[in-house]
């Protein structure tokens, strides 16, 4: 496993110019440390992930970690399915990612790819993981990357979709936001910190309603959606073909 990260320190310093957040070396480089301290519940949803591959993973199968970033989950599934002969293909489009978890050592049986996840053909797949990625994809290219998931996922595999959500009402919604805000400065990241990556954030990351994602899901073909994480505004929905 990755060792500790250094402390996000990214958006700390008044920014005169704040950039288009990007996955780059910066954010790399503490990418472990802003995950856990940004969004809530994350741990929970790792252990969640590794339970579903320790039910739903076949033998001979494949398993795809798209938008793997330093690759926690593909080597969390790698421990639960090591009695299996299963191949894990972790895919990120960041080199910097791709470069770091190639460096934590033994990989096993996961092949590391730098590559647009929307190039990649699934195919023999009993599980694909798409945590917190679909939200940096462009809006009108989501519905074909699900659909060519639910084209190449074996009968009883299943997707993971974990995302930050636009909630309905609107109240909910803004309650919801206040309170991740609130998490996020528990967790000691000050008002400029957030704001200043909030407006990084602001055309890069693009969450869905709840809706759309159900609608989204239904189109493809998948019938059995559940919603089985919920922490403020991010969800996490188990679907299985």
């Amino acid at each position: 496993m990755p060792k500790r990260s250094n402390k996000d320190r990214v958006f700390a310093k008044p920014l005169s110019d704040v950039k288009a957040f990007e996955f780059n070396e910066d954010v790399t480089r503490v990418f472990q440390d802003m995950i856990t301290r940004s969004v809530p519940g994350y741990e929970l949803l790792l252990q969640m992930i590794a339970l579903y591959a320790s039910v739903f993973v076949r033998d001979k199968s494949n398993i795809y970690d798209l938008g793997c970033s330093l690759g926690e989950v593909s080597r969390l599934i790698a421990e639960q399915t090591r009695k299996l002969n299963c191949a894990i293909i972790a895919v990120d489009n960041s080199p910097s990612m791709i470069s770091k978890c190639q460096q934590f050592g033994d990989s096993g049986n996961i092949d590391w790819r730098c590559d647009d996840i929307q190039n990649i053909e699934i195919s023999n797949a009993s599980m694909v993981v798409l945590n917190l990625t679909l939200l940096f994809i462009d809006r009108d290219q989501r519905q074909s990357l699900i659909t060519g998931i639910a084209r190449g996922l074996n009968e009883g595999g299943v997707l993971v979709l974990s995302e930050k959500v636009l909630l309905d009402p609107e109240l909910e919604n803004q309650r919801m936001v206040q309170l991740h805000q609130a998490f996020k400065k528990m967790r000691g990241y000050s008002d400029l910190e957030i704001s200043q990556k909030r407006t990084a954030l602001e055309n890069v990351l693009l969450p869905d309603s709840q809706a759309m994602h159900q609608q989204r899901l239904k189109q493809a073909g998948f019938s059995e959606v559940y919603q089985c994480f919920r922490c403020f505004n991010f969800v996490s929905y188990l679907v299985i073909k």
